[in-house]
């Protein structure tokens, strides 16, 4: 299911979008009716609409778009799209009328089978907007999976850390939650589970990794889903705290739409 502004999108209008790959989206996970986060994502996207057309969107007609297409029972994941079908590549400057595509997939069934991540040196560009321009990421991916891998793992030259491909990625040491403090986008869950669960935020390297004792990635679609591989070294897929932060995450109450 696809709608624009609460309507149908037509072919033409979705050009722009894939043509010039200029705007910014949210995903989230619909639970009954119910979104953990609901207003950051919203906040989110508004901010990130400030940063790409200099305007404000009205979270309330958000919020309607959404509950057009969000099941009232059951489970579903939501793509929130913010673009404007007027953009012009040699113009980019009169990109200013945005507009709301709201996209719906099935959910997958949580949690999910532990990661195997490859690491890559990169860095997303504007890497505090959720973007749209998934080309750098998805080519990582695939990358990654034609080496046996299921994802990527960003870092700089030094080897710290940063983020996941469409994830945040927090550690484990036996004593206490990590959270990378290298630049990339503060995703929602992430964001959820810091206000849950102490934590602190230091850099992390791939040379310290043998200090953890579990990593885990983040997101609205996979909640805590645990990496049991990041490149040679090998992580406890199962281990206790994996459990715990799954539960911390799911007690968090969800939003109506």
């Amino acid at each position: 299911m696809a709608e624009l502004d609460g309507r149908p999108v037509t072919v033409d209008e979705l050009q722009a979008l894939a043509l010039t790959n200029y705007g910014s989206f949210t995903s989230l996970r619909v639970d009954d009716g119910r979104v953990r986060g609901l207003a950051l994502h919203l906040e989110r996207l508004t901010r990130d609409s400030r940063i790409l057309f200099g305007v404000d969107l009205d979270q309330e007609h958000i919020r309607s778009l959404v509950r057009r297409v969000a099941p009232r029972v059951g489970a579903a994941t939501i793509r929130v799209t913010v673009f404007d079908p007027e953009t012009d590549l040699g113009h980019p400057s009169r990109a200013d009328n945005p507009r709301i595509l709201v996209t719906q997939r099935s959910a997958g069934v949580l949690p999910l089978p532990p990661l195997s991540v490859q690491s890559t040196v990169y860095r997303r560009e504007v890497p505090h907007v959720k973007s749209v321009g998934l080309f750098a990421s998805l080519h990582h991916r695939r990358t990654a999976q034609l080496y046996g891998f299921d994802d990527a793992l960003f870092v700089d030259e030094d080897g710290v850390i940063s983020e996941g491909v469409t994830w945040n990625i927090g550690f484990y040491d036996g004593n206490r939650i990590i959270w990378p403090t290298a630049a990339s986008l503060p995703g929602i869950t992430m964001l959820l589970l810091q206000d849950a669960y102490q934590h602190i935020d230091i850099p992390v390297t791939l040379s310290g990794l043998s200090t953890m004792q579990a990593a885990f990635a983040t997101n609205a679609a996979i909640g805590v889903r645990a990496i049991a591989r990041i490149d040679n070294t090998e992580l406890a897929g199962d281990h206790p705290i994996l459990d715990i932060l799954r539960t911390e995450y799911l007690d968090i109450p969800g939003e109506q739409i």
